[in-house]
């Protein structure tokens, strides 16, 4: 079951990753010349908390 867990919030992840670059992208009023580089950024710091705190959570 604890992949599951672990899959689900990847995907939730990966969209909120997303939804975020854009965000920034817009406020800033262009698109980003490293686009894919803030992106894996943004998704890798995202995973290596909320991983952490799921593994905590779950005991593993």
């Amino acid at each position: 079951m604890e992949i599951v867990y672990f899959t689900i919030t990847a995907v939730v992840l990966y969209v909120a990753a997303d939804r975020l670059l854009d965000a920034m992208e817009r406020r800033a009023g262009r698109r980003f010349a490293q686009r894919s580089l803030i992106f894996f950024a943004l998704l890798l710091g995202m995973a290596l908390v909320s991983f952490a705190l799921l593994r905590r959570v779950l005991g593993g």
